[in-house]
């Protein structure tokens, strides 16, 4: 429909109906879509507001950025253990908040200009790039100075199960060996996501005294595997009233060193020890009376450690 304002100064239509030319002048309310439609036929569909959506259009200032990690000092790229976030640059100096994040080897984000961080951690290790987006698509390679630990633990040639065995790792510093604890409880097997450098490990057999130490080197893409040997054995103590005969239930144990240090407790007919090799003192208490002998441990050796109740 073409509009014209005809000589006399009135707002008029020219509509194109079935080939044929009306000119006429419009309604004094032609704003009102039920008047309009009566005055042009019912052929003609309403200019009503009602009627199917149009979809928005797409934000032609959004841009995909498309990020990877690759160990520094070369191009091997890194495809599990990955953590993945972007974050407002603020440059107000408040607490960035997180945009989107990710745990895919090589994301790809959806981000609107503006000023990011892109950040990506692997295991303790991480690395960070500002990355400012104008409105073109951006690539980036993040390079992350990293390795691993897998650690395991023998006695002799035999290696001990994992759920004998729990691993403390910790940051030296200075002359402390123990300076900084990165994380305890690491299971033997498990593979530890480091940045490179040198760790000081604890290695415990038994939850007592059979500790091993070693300091190990993390070199950047590689695994460091370790296995700490332990100088120790299981025990089973015994209150017997005879050697060979059956045990005494409900009997408190003590473990001490010749010095008089406590090692370990127990309690019961016969609980089981994982101590160092060296000589120790046993005491066991049942009904009111105590009973001690000397002992000694020897690497690898398990067995029996009996205590005779004799009548005093």
């Amino acid at each position: 429909m073409a509009r014209i304002v005809n000589g006399a100064g009135r707002l008029g239509a020219v509509l194109l109906l079935n080939g044929a030319l009306l000119l006429g002048a419009l309604p004094a309310r032609a704003q009102d879509g039920n008047a309009f439609h009566s005055r042009i036929g019912p052929n003609l569909p309403s200019p009503s507001m009602s009627g199917p959506s149009v979809p928005p259009l797409p934000n032609e200032a959004s841009a995909s950025l498309s990020l990877s990690a690759v160990f520094a000092g070369g191009d091997r790229p890194l495809r599990s253990g990955l953590a993945w976030r972007i974050y407002e640059d603020r440059p107000d100096g408040a607490k960035p908040g997180i945009v989107a994040r990710s745990e895919a080897a090589d994301p790809s984000f959806t981000l609107a200009p503006g000023a990011y961080v892109a950040t990506v951690t692997y295991g303790f290790a991480s690395a960070s790039r500002r990355v400012v987006m104008a409105g073109q698509p951006v690539a980036e390679q993040l390079k992350v100075s990293a390795g691993a630990l897998k650690l395991s633990g023998a006695i002799g040639d035999v290696k001990l199960s994992a759920d004998q065995l729990a691993f403390s790792v910790f940051v030296p510093i200075g002359t402390n060996s123990e300076g900084r604890l990165v994380r305890s409880g690491v299971k033997a097997g498990e593979l530890l996501r480091l940045p490179e450098g040198t760790y000081h490990v604890v290695s415990t057999y038994g939850g007592s005294n059979a500790i091993q130490r070693a300091d190990l080197k993390v070199e950047n893409g590689k695994v460091t595997d370790a296995t700490l040997n332990h100088r120790a054995a299981t025990l089973t103590l015994k209150l017997v009233a005879a050697e060979g005969a059956e045990a005494f239930a409900g009997t408190a144990f003590s473990v001490l060193t010749p010095g008089g240090d406590t090692i370990r407790e127990a309690i019961g007919a016969f609980p089981q020890v994982t101590l160092a090799e060296g000589d120790y003192v046993l005491i066991a208490r049942h009904d009111g009376q105590v009973y001690t002998r000397e002992f000694k441990v020897e690497s690898g050796l398990n067995r029996d450690v009996e205590v005779v109740a004799k009548a005093s």
